[in-house]
């Protein structure tokens, strides 16, 4: 595991250099793309027109079929009956034509009478004048008809009409008038005009009329009679083209079966095989450009994603190698079980909520559900049922729920057992998933095939968490990951290094554990890590196991060496056990910040109180001898660690505590940290640094409380109780 660990750091340093940053996304795309290559490639089809299909052959995207559209448009105008216009104008025309001709001849009867009374009037001597002839009356009333009438009807009618009196021409007006207006309110189409002239006819002919006015009347009559009904052709068309809009496109969906197994293609099938583009697509290069296109938007995603990270380089490329190893194994197992999934729907076995939690865990949280939704877009290609260049919504829905339900109930749970009851949460939200893709199209399935999906929901969560689990030892002992399951795991009292502790310096180990406390408070109230302050507490000092009597927590009934030691001997051995603790732990490969605590937590701190012993022997004594040789802190839980590890040392040493006493030694002890430079490495505001000592405060009054005295029982209470 050390040379792989050794191997993975070699490529983390690489990935400090742009160029080979860029080659690693490269790679990703190169593999995302030869995934992905078999399940965008345009099917060729090898077969011709009349020949049986071998396979059932299924559209592979959506296209319209516009020969088929036409015909169903132009069936539909077809079936659209002429529009016909009835015109109501021409009744009313044609009543107020014949109303005119009758009173024209009687307005001519009346000019007749009226002529012969004058000439009467004028000539009383004269022989009384018998007026003017048939002939010339007819002549006169077509004088006062228009050309158009006068042609169209016959003489005879006009002989009619001047030799009936006025009485008689208003009977025949009537009732001619009343047949006109009868017979022309109704449609009268132009193949139904002769048979509407013979409806006037036999109104007429019945009357009681003398037999010249009602010859005349009927001619009048059937003359009146016209087509009032008409083809109304821009009506027409505009039926027809509401009804050829009303047709909806003819369409070939994607997935739909265009011919099954032993089949005829026929030509109708091969036109529509042709229109799908599966019989001439193997120059197409539209589906590879999409999906390289597809490709260049997710890394794009993702590689912004670590570019938006607030962490240190080196951190960075460490989480963007272990990305890449997580992708690229989901990615790997999708492939493998999407070549298997065209013997039944295995894609929903696919461990959806591995990856996401894998990367909750190991990185970050928005990271992982930006992944969540790359893999369902991914797994909706792959899992595209054997039509190519499609996508398979249900199982991009199923990967991103699952995948989704599992981050969000890890959120503040990222202990071992968490990630099981998150797998099974999983395996719940996808046993709902199903049931709704399956339930919504109303689809009917067997009880077999219930059961199958059940086994597949819950194979899918169980074996996200136990995937999780068996692959975070590996990812945490190669990129040397201190994660919060790690954390927990080297706070066991049984661990070696703690029990080294305790048999060897059990006063340096009541130590750390009260420097474990007040750390982890003090961390928490500003928003750091507290477990890892907890968890680097504990080990902090374990350099002080190598020479444990030189320590005075460990001193209790020994006399204190360094009265009979040189204070450059005494301060070389104190200042060692930041050294010897860093090279104890990385012996026993604890996690870098472990040991960094370790080697960080005194920081370049002066040995004050040898420092000014070896002065008074030696006025030419140098500083930096009597100094920690760092580095100093370089994390906020390093340098909360440092100044807890003075704190409870001073405080410790305190005969009567008092809050006021601690409170004023702790706010000494900050500021010569402050004025010492101590903190100006790592990434603690001033704001912090007050938090930090006020919580210190808090905490060690809390430890430090007033204690009631309990009276020494005498001899006789002892006996009586």
């Amino acid at each position: 595991m050390d040379k792989l660990q050794q191997n993975f750091i070699r490529i983390r340093k690489l990935l400090d250099i742009t160029f080979f940053r860029v080659l690693f996304f490269v790679v990703l795309g190169m593999v995302l793309f030869a995934a992905m290559f078999s399940n965008v490639k345009p099917e060729k089809l090898d077969t011709g027109l009349f020949s049986i299909a071998e396979k059932t052959i299924r559209s592979p995207g959506t296209v319209e079929d516009k020969e088929s559209t036409k015909a169903k448009r132009q069936e539909a105008r077809n079936q659209v009956k002429p529009v016909y216009t009835l015109k109501n104008e021409y009744t009313q025309n044609r009543v107020d034509l014949i109303s005119s001709i009758f009173d024209t001849a009687e307005e001519l009867n009346n000019q007749i009478a009226d002529d012969l009374t004058k000439q009467q009037m004028a000539e009383e001597n004269e022989p009384i004048s018998t007026g003017p002839s048939i002939s010339e009356k007819v002549t006169k009333l077509k004088e006062k008809l228009t050309e158009t009438v006068t042609k169209q009807l016959p003489n005879q009618v006009f002989t009619a009409l001047v030799q009936a009196n006025n009485d008689e021409l208003s009977i025949a007006k009537d009732l001619t008038v009343t047949a006109v207006n009868n017979v022309m309110t109704k449609r009268i189409p132009a193949d139904d005009v002769e048979n509407a002239k013979k409806r006037v006819e036999e109104e007429i002919k019945y009357s009681t009329l003398n037999e010249n006015l009602k010859l005349a009347s009927i001619e009048l009559g059937r003359y009146a009679i016209i087509q009032n009904e008409f083809y109304d052709s821009e009506g027409t068309e505009e039926l027809r083209r509401q009804a050829a809009e009303s047709v909806e496109p003819v369409k070939i969906l994607q997935g739909q079966i265009i011919v099954e197994q032993g089949d005829l293609i026929n030509q109708d099938v091969y036109r529509q095989l042709k229109l799908a583009g599966m019989l001439n697509n193997t120059n197409s290069l539209k589906p590879f450009a999409g999906l390289l296109i597809l490709i260049i938007t997710v890394l794009t995603a993702i590689y912004y994603s670590f570019h938006q990270m607030n962490s240190t380089p080196e951190k960075r490329q460490t989480h963007l190698l272990m990305y890449g190893l997580i992708f690229l194994l989901s990615i790997f197992i999708m492939k493998i079980i999407s070549l298997l999934d065209g013997y039944s729907e295995m894609g929903y076995l696919f461990p959806a909520a591995m990856a996401g939690m894998l990367i909750k865990i190991l990185i970050d949280e928005k990271l992982s559900i930006l992944t969540a939704i790359v893999f369902a877009v991914c797994g909706s290609v792959l899992f595209n049922e054997g039509v190519t260049g499609t996508f398979n919504f249900s199982e991009g829905i199923y990967i991103l729920f699952s995948a989704m339900a599992a981050i969000l109930f890890l959120s503040n749970h990222n202990q071992r057992s968490k990630i099981l009851q998150a797998g099974l949460f999983a395996a719940l939200i996808n046993l709902l998933t199903i049931a709704v893709l399956l339930f919504l199209p109303n689809g009917k399935y067997s009880g077999l095939e219930y059961g199958y999906y059940v086994i597949t929901a819950l194979v899918s969560g169980f074996g996200s968490a136990v995937l999780t689990i068996g692959l975070l030892p590996f990812f945490e002992a190669s990129f040397g990951i201190l994660s919060t399951m790690k954390l927990i795991e080297l706070s066991n009292p049984n661990h070696p290094l703690l029990r080294k502790i305790l048999m060897e310096a059990p006063g340096t180990y009541h130590h750390s554990v009260m420097v474990a406390n007040l750390a982890e408070s003090a961390c928490e109230a500003i928003g750091a890590n507290g477990l890892l302050a907890r968890v680097g507490s504990y080990y902090h000092d374990v350099g002080k196991t190598r020479r444990p009597n030189f320590f005075i927590e460990n001193q209790m009934h020994h006399d204190n060496p360094h009265d009979r030691l040189p204070p450059e001997k005494s301060a070389t051995i104190i200042i060692s056990h930041a050294t010897d603790g860093a090279d104890i732990l990385r012996k026993f490969h604890m996690p870098r910040e472990i040991v960094d605590i370790a080697e960080q937590h005194h920081g370049t701190t002066l040995l004050k109180f040898f420092y000014h012993k070896a002065l008074q022997a030696n006025p030419d004594t140098k500083e930096e001898d009597f100094r920690y040789p760092g580095p100093r802190a370089q994390t906020r839980e390093s340098a909360v660690i440092g100044i807890a590890d003075s704190v409870e040392a001073a405080v410790r040493s305190l005969s009567q505590p008092t809050p006021e006493l601690i409170e004023s030694l702790v706010k000494k002890i900050v500021a010569e940290r402050l004025q010492d430079g101590q903190l100006n490495e790592c990434d603690l505001t001033i704001r912090e640094i007050e938090t930090i000592a006020d919580t210190l405060c808090e905490t060690l009054k809390g430890i430090f409380h007033a204690r009631i005295e309990y009276p020494e029982l005498t001899k006789k209470e002892v006996k009586q109780a």
